[in-house]
């Protein structure tokens, strides 16, 4: 049946399917669908708007229009499936890439700050990389090598752009790596908040890029900590297209 109420509207001209509205919606009935947030059904969205706040183009929007009344049973319902569909990958007897691992880890090299340094450039040094998996979606959240960690998590494309990472940022650092755009961000809040509760994690380092779609990593890691309830200091470091640390 369909009535006159609030509702959730979503302007796609705006949106730049960021995410961080998706993890702010208690009922699931936001998700990311071709690059773009899109209320999935209407019965889902209660329209009260919580989601208004995080989106940092402004993009949504609470309307009255007629719409499906809603459905708690069918938001439940909802839910359960999100859920299960969460379920993390089997860390063995299942896909090798989930297989955990841990590696002796060489010295890291120099810090540096920008591709343009001669330090910065690829000179064929050991891996600081010092386990194994590195997805978000892979890593159970009891890894013994999370434990008592400084915890880097570096969004997809940042290796690829800063050719001196391993020196910089991941020597001495567990790693977490993951695509906020793409991924499932309830997901990526749900699994944080896990690791961020039971692994006594010494410090966290974000580094993203420049991009619109990168900046909602820092909001799901503020929203895993908020639910984690444990206060662990927090650093965001943005990297350009070309390799450089902006300020």
């Amino acid at each position: 049946m369909k009535v006159i109420r609030k509702i959730i509207q979503i302007d796609e001209e705006l949106c730049d399917g960021c995410g961080n509205c998706v993890p702010s919606c208690a009922e699931g009935a936001i998700q990311i669908v071709d690059g773009k947030a899109k209320v999935i059904a209407d019965k889902y969205c209660d329209g009260l708007g919580a989601c208004l706040g995080d989106c940092p183009q402004g993009a949504l929007e609470v309307i009255e229009r007629e719409a499906a009344e809603f459905d708690e049973q069918a938001v439940e319902e909802l839910l359960k499936k999100q859920k299960a569909e969460k379920k993390a990958a089997p860390v063995s007897g299942g896909c090798l890439s989930a297989a955990l691992k841990i590696f002796p880890v060489a010295d890291g090299g120099p810090a540096c700050n920008c591709a343009n340094e001669a330090a910065a450039q690829p000179s064929g040094g050991s891996s600081a990389l010092g386990h194994w998996p590195v997805k978000i979606r892979l890593v159970p959240a009891d890894a013994p090598f999370l434990r008592g960690s400084d915890l880097l998590i570096a969004a997809d494309c940042v290796p690829v752009a800063f050719p001196s990472f391993h020196g910089r940022f991941l020597a001495g650092k567990t790693v977490m790596t993951g695509c906020p755009k793409f991924d499932d961000a309830q997901g990526y809040v749900d699994k944080l908040a896990q690791v961020f509760a039971q692994s006594g994690i010494k410090s966290i380092t974000s580094v993203v890029m420049e991009v619109p779609c990168c900046s909602g990593m820092p909001v799901i890691i503020k929203k895993a900590l908020e639910k984690s309830g444990v206060d662990i200091p927090f650093t965001e470091v943005v990297v350009s297209a070309r390799g450089e640390i902006l300020p």
